[in-house]
């Protein structure tokens, strides 16, 4: 599809320097694609009788073809409403705020993907935590996975291999105020796990990551090393519906290999993908402009 220099797409993003968005800005001018990346909190938004106007550093920003929110755990809410506020705009956003903030939810995440027919590690929150042994059970008994309901990149994401460990863990968490859910261990994973990135409909590209030796998180962030990796029928459908569930027109969706099939972890609706393409040699980043620019396109045309 051939692209025109007016298109103007916008890159919500903290930091231009960062892998992930230097990249979609090299895409988008080979796209012949005008990128724009505006620093989210530096966004202001006005609300009134003559229309929404979104104003960056003082300046109004207007000409807007599409937006590829890239949006940081950090500034969740802030985000969300700047994004929100660009739809109300009517420019066409990939990755609605309201599909960021179901992903974001680790639970209700899960609870939706759960309610559709996605295989995903029986996960336990609860508010009380007195009896943590019928809690450990829920998830099928040690070892099991504790984690902060707000963390990334594996950090806040532990293993507790006896009965004292898990009380201790989540005695530490709950202590300092934070919201925490009990996983189910899934044995046959091995300390990997499966990272596919959707993109509309399709997986786009896909790495098998391992834990480095003596961890269980294969993060990338924490160590984990990534390899390409062709996946099975039954894992590219669960990923693709996994996005469509929860609303992402794109998202890294990370999967464990369990001895039932794929179980979905989480889906990330802002993934970073440095690791991805190094490990694959696959221009995940055009891809990405694409989507967006024909959804700025089918927008015109509507």
């Amino acid at each position: 599809m051939s692209r025109v220099r007016h298109e103007r797409l916008c890159i919500l993003s903290r930091q231009k320097s960062l892998y992930s968005t230097a990249r979609l800005v090299d895409a988008a001018e080979a796209l012949d694609a005008s990128p724009i990346v505006i620093d989210t909190l530096r966004c202001t938004m006005v609300i009134g009788p003559d229309g929404s106007q979104l104003l960056y550093r003082g300046v109004s920003v207007e000409g807007l073809s599409a937006v590829i929110p890239r949006i940081g755990t950090s500034i969740t809410n802030y985000g969300m409403q700047v994004v929100n506020h660009l739809d109300s705009m009517g420019v066409p956003v990939v990755n609605s705020a309201t599909a960021i903030a179901r992903s974001r939810d680790k639970v209700r995440c899960l609870q939706v993907l759960a309610a559709g027919g996605v295989g995903v590690p029986r996960t336990v929150m609860a508010n009380d935590t007195a009896h943590i042994v019928r809690l450990v059970d829920a998830v099928g008994g040690l070892p099991c996975i504790i984690k902060l309901l707000r963390g990334t990149q594996g950090v806040g994401v532990m293993i507790a291999t006896t009965m004292t460990e898990a009380r201790t863990i989540v005695d530490t968490f709950t202590s300092l105020g934070q919201e925490i859910c009990l996983q189910e261990f899934i044995a046959e994973s091995s300390g990997r796990d499966v990272r596919a990135l959707v993109v509309g409909d399709r997986v786009v590209g896909a790495m098998r990551r391992q834990a480095r030796a003596g961890e269980f998180r294969s993060n990338i962030h924490r160590g984990g090393e990534g390899s390409p990796v062709t996946l099975e029928p039954a894992f590219l459908e669960t990923a693709v519906k996994a996005a469509k569930l929860v609303g992402l027109d794109i998202c890294g969706v990370d999967m464990l290999e369990g001895k039932d099939g794929p179980r979905v972890m989480e889906l990330n609706s802002s993934p970073g993908f440095e690791g991805l393409e190094h490990a694959t040699g696959q221009d995940v980043a055009s891809e990405m402009v694409r989507f967006a620019l024909d959804r700025a396109a089918a927008a015109r045309n509507s």
